[in-house]
């Protein structure tokens, strides 16, 4: 007569977004459409009216505006397949993925070159070099994972990389707050825009890894009770 233990395998990691956290998807996916709407309104019919600070944003975009359309408009198609992968519970069609890491690619890569007319100086940029670095990196690794049909891991991934992504949506009220109190602080964008970079992309990075560890204890937990739970069982 032998015994054996069967031993319960791990729940597998779903990573389904908690509901505050989909309301802040939803957000984000909304303020980013807007940013790229308005500013492709802007570079198609550039005008000098509205406030000055306004005015000159404007102005310093338009001067590169070939290279701004080619970062913004694959941003957008970029950001239009996030629900798709976000909400979706079922494997991923290949035209879904065959659509997200080449958009992802462009957005990355014309980042850095987007960063050499960075308005607020050098602490915009090293934000923009070192969270576009990480993104890049991300995609990277969910395209890795993607090639070896590992899609638990290719899914962990890629709500990283849109993570830090929709860290230019986060970045928006954090400008709106600083705009907003400029009458008080007598800061320019020029001031504030790498300051607002750096919270607003720090955020999203830090509140989604906090999910996402809190994702890996609960799973752990759950292993643990299976495994003690488990019966012993005994056969011939």
């Amino acid at each position: 007569m032998s015994q054996q233990h069967i031993v319960a395998e791990a729940p597998p990691a779903t990573y389904k977004l908690p509901a505050w956290l989909r309301v802040c998807f939803w957000i984000a996916i909304v303020i980013s459409i807007g940013v790229v709407l308005r500013r492709v309104i802007a570079l198609a019919n550039p005008t000098h009216s509205g406030p000055p600070q306004m005015a000159g944003l404007d102005e310093a975009f338009t001067s590169h505006t070939a290279l701004t359309l080619a970062h913004i408009v694959p941003a957008l198609l970029f950001v239009l397949l996030t629900p798709l992968i976000v909400l979706r519970r079922t494997n991923q069609p290949q035209w879904l993925s065959a659509m997200f890491y080449p958009l992802g690619t462009i957005v990355g890569l014309t980042a850095y070159a987007m960063s050499l007319y960075s308005i607020g100086g050098w602490t915009e940029r090293s934000a923009v070099l070192l969270f576009d670095s990480l993104f890049l990196f991300s995609l990277a690794r969910a395209f890795i994972f993607h090639s070896n049909a590992e899609l638990t891991l290719e899914r962990r991934w890629q709500l990283r990389t849109i993570a830090i992504l929709l860290g230019i949506a986060t970045t928006r009220p954090v400008m709106g707050l600083f705009f907003a109190t400029a009458s008080l602080t007598h800061l320019l964008p020029r001031q504030f825009f790498g300051i607002a970079f750096w919270i607003g992309f720090s955020l999203n990075v830090l509140i989604f890894e906090l999910w996402l560890r809190s994702v890996d204890r609960h799973r752990e937990r759950a292993s643990l009770s299976q495994i003690h739970s488990s019966p012993l069982r005994s056969g011939i």
